[in-house]
Order: C-alpha cells, then structure tokens, then sequence
C-alpha cells in the first residue's frame, strides 16, 4: 500500500502551523468582479490581522485515510481520492486533496469564536497550506504570495462563488495594510500591500480599537452575493463609487494618525453599506454601533456583517469608555462578548 510522504514527515511527531484573524473595511472591493470594472477608482481595501490565531496541526492516522477536526464543527473522516468538497470542511479537505495528503489528522483550533466574521475559515486555509507545504519539504517553494493564492485558489473553486482575497493577504502578512487591488501583469499578483501602520505605532495602536462577538454566527455568502449581484445589474453603482472613496480615505487618515477623520470615513461607509442591506448588521451589532457613536467612534462590522463581530476605532480614551458600554450590552446575548485581542505583526507562522 503507497506510502505518503506526509506519513514520513510525521512518523517523527506532529507538525503545526497558525495564521491570524483580521478586522477590516472596504471588503468585497477584493473580489475581480468588483476591482477590475473599477480600476480607474484605484479600489483598496483595508485590514488588521489580529492575535486571534488559528493553529493547524498535523499528525499521523489511518493509512490512505485524513480526518479533518474542527471546534464548532462535526469531524469528518474519509479515504484518498473520496474527500468531501461540499461538507461544512470542504475547503480544508480540498486543500489536503490539493498536497495529495493523507495517512494524516487535521486538527484546527481557533481562538476566534466560529463562524464570527473575521476570516477564520481563510487563517485556516492559509495555516493548513503553510503547514502541508512545510511537512511535505516545500516550504521554501512558499512564500507568502504563493501561500495566499493557493488558498484562496482552491477557497474559490469550491465556494463556486467570487470570493476576495484580503482574508488570506491578512493572515499571511500579518500587521495593519491597505491592499491594491490592480489588474497584473502577467506573472505578477493582483495586490499591492501598502503598510499603514508603522512598527513603531503599532502598540500604541492597540488602545485605539475594540472587537466584540455578537454572539450570533454569520454566513458570508449570503450578503455578500447579494451585493455581487447589485453591482453587475448596476444597482447602487453610485453607492460602490463612495466606498471606495471611503475606503481610500479612511486608508490615508490612518496612515497620519488622524483618527477623527479615520472615524468619520468608517461611519460613511456604513451608512453606505446599510443602505444597500439594512441587515448588515444584526441586533446587537446595531446597539454597539449607536454606543460606538454616542461615544465618539467609528464602528463597523467585519467581513459581510450580518452576525459575527463589530469592531471600533476611536482615540484610547473614547475606546475604553466603550469598553465599559459594549460589555454591559454583550452580557445579556448568549455567546456575546468582548474579544480581547491586540495587532497580530507576524502573519503566517510554520
């Protein structure tokens, strides 16, 4: 019976890669459904990878046979050749199918709450083609641009939807970045990172801005194809034009510390976004948003909304009062909570 190299690699023991979570605004701008028809508006979007990490362990298993466990979800286990890209851990099946791996365990542990609209399912994608890459002696065949496309690659083809790319840039590079979303030349990515936030800022950042679960899981694909959809039957075509406006000046606000601007160009943008889909943001969402006003911050959800995290900016004074008003909302919603967390300035680590 044909013997794996990954069996090889872990006759010796585990072998365990982890990629960050991010918070973000200007997202679906990374989708080349979008970007590309509006290149002469030079779309970005913005994200911050936070310490929120999910870590993907390999181990040795059943000859010619993977299991792949989860928290939040049911394990699935099956032979080589038979993986089952349409399961709840399609993407990370697929990804193994990908490497040819099997004779192993998947495990995956994330610090993010499931489903919690902060790019865990990408962290997961980008750790697990870290840590095959690395088990199978190509790491040095991976850089991060090769790590991000694979991903998002395979994320794409089994999703059988247009999905962007920024949740894979975030937990490969790590740090706080805008991302330029460019039509390449041949050979070349799509994206140019452009560093927001210099190293020498980033700590002092960490006061500047609060995550919290809203304690109700979110599903991407439905609002974010809704918003697909509106934009190819030209529907709120006026609206995409001012969020890239909003997103390239909340970009440039942060670049200069200026965060009363940064605050007033994150509030626009969700104005915009909720009038395109008043449900972008559940009930608990809309109550951490008004506290997140009152209290002179910017507020957003992450990911396409609909459930999951809200996220705030504001100066450290401001952020802290709202700490105390978001945690008195959060402790009567189930799951809900405050999340702490602080700027992840590694990305993918293998």
């Amino acid at each position: 019976m044909h013997t794996s190299i990954f069996e090889k690699a872990l006759s010796a023991g585990p072998c365990t890669a982890s990629a960050p979570c991010r918070v973000d605004m200007g997202g679906t701008l990374d989708i080349k459904t979008l970007y590309l028809p509006l290149a002469c508006l030079s779309p970005c979007t913005f994200n911050m990878a936070i310490d929120l990490r999910t870590t993907v362990t390999l181990s040795a298993y059943r000859k010619n046979h993977v299991k792949i466990s989860s928290r939040g979800f049911e394990s699935v286990e099956f032979a080589r050749h038979e993986a089952p890209f349409d399961h709840p851990l399609g993407l990370m099946a697929a990804i193994a199918a990908h490497f040819d791996a099997h004779g192993v365990h998947i495990d995956i542990d994330s610090a993010s709450p499931p489903r919690s609209a902060l790019g865990g399912s990408s962290a997961a994608a980008v750790a697990l083609v870290a840590v095959l890459a690395k088990a199978c002696g190509m790491a040095n065949q991976f850089p991060p641009d090769r790590v991000v496309m694979t991903a998002h690659g395979i994320e794409e083809g089994v999703a059988r939807i247009p999905c962007g790319l920024q949740d894979q840039l975030a937990a490969a590079y790590g740090g706080v970045n805008a991302w330029h979303w460019e039509n390449p030349a041949v050979g070349s990515p799509c994206f140019r990172r452009q560093p927001v936030i210099p190293g020498d800022r980033l700590a002092a950042f960490d006061a500047c801005f609060l995550v919290a679960y809203c304690g109700m899981p979110h599903e991407s694909k439905n609002i974010n194809t809704r918003w697909v959809d509106h934009f190819l039957r030209a529907e709120d075509r006026s609206l995409w034009h001012h969020i890239v406006e909003c997103a390239i000046n909340f970009i440039d606000a942060l670049a200069v510390n200026d965060l009363e601007q940064a605050i007033h160009w994150m509030n626009t943008e969700v104005v915009a976004r909720r009038r395109m889909t008043p449900d972008v943001l559940d009930d608990v969402g809309e109550q951490l948003v008004v506290h997140a006003l009152e209290s002179g911050c910017g507020a957003r959800f992450t990911g396409a909304g609909g459930g999951g995290c809200v996220w705030a900016v504001g100066v450290p004074e401001s952020i802290s009062a709202l700490r105390e008003e978001w945690g008195r909302v959060l402790k009567t919603t189930g799951d809900a909570r405050l999340l702490d967390t602080r700027i992840d300035r590694q990305g993918v680590l293998w």
